[in-house]
């Protein structure tokens, strides 16, 4: 397998590609590079796309390369790669992000990222630390093996809303249910930074780097 996690300015990358490094290693070798190189892309398995900070900001550091969001549409949604959306990487996919105003995202998962704006005004925004699974598709690949109550790691003060509840595949109890996996075909998103998920993490990486959808 030969992985690239993009490298767009906006992304954990240190922590993301040790821990996929780690992943690869266990499941017998493979690659992984940070790029940004439109052309290259297509000479990978698989793609991540990793994102801290404001969605608008990531959109416009997403598009401020030439081709790059071309060439991800074209590797992820007409050759059908796996993808793997992380934190603010898995908000883009949405039509639009509401954070500093409205912004277009990839709209390839329809929905809207939008505050978390809890009712209980004990519950803290951003949401941040370690927080239970409730897995609602245990049946995708990506989810092999995880039990119900697996513990993730978030930060985030917006979360995705579907418009296709079927685009759920686990949730967060944060005052109220809040998206903590969103997946169609070969797109998966996660919420919360599995490269922080400690072993759950590693589960998840591993099987995604094994999924052929």
């Amino acid at each position: 397998m030969n992985v690239a996690i993009i490298d767009y300015g906006s992304g954990n990358l240190r922590s993301a590609t040790k821990a996929f490094e780690q992943a690869i290693s266990e499941l017998g070798g493979g690659s992984i590079k940070l790029t940004k190189d439109p052309d290259g892309l297509q000479n990978f398995s698989h793609i991540v796309l990793p994102g801290v900070g404001a969605f608008s900001d990531c959109m416009t550091r997403l598009s401020a390369t030439d081709g790059l969001i071309e060439s991800l549409q074209e590797q992820v949604l007409v050759k059908a790669k796996p993808f793997l959306g992380i934190c603010v990487g898995m908000q883009l996919m949405a039509d639009v992000g509401r954070e500093h105003g409205k912004t277009d995202g990839l709209g390839w998962i329809s929905g809207e990222v939008i505050s978390i704006s809890p009712h209980n005004r004990n519950i803290k925004v951003p949401h941040m630390g370690w927080n239970d699974l409730q897995i609602i598709d245990s049946t995708h690949p990506l989810l092999k093996d995880l039990p119900e109550g697996a513990h993730t790691y978030f930060v985030h003060s917006y979360h995705f809303v579907t418009k296709d509840q079927r685009h759920v595949l686990a949730t967060v109890n944060y005052g109220k249910p809040l998206t903590a996996i969103v997946g169609r075909d070969n797109l998966i998103g996660t919420q919360f930074h599995p490269e922080k998920s400690q072993r759950t993490g590693l589960r998840i990486i591993k099987n995604f780097l094994g999924w052929r959808p």
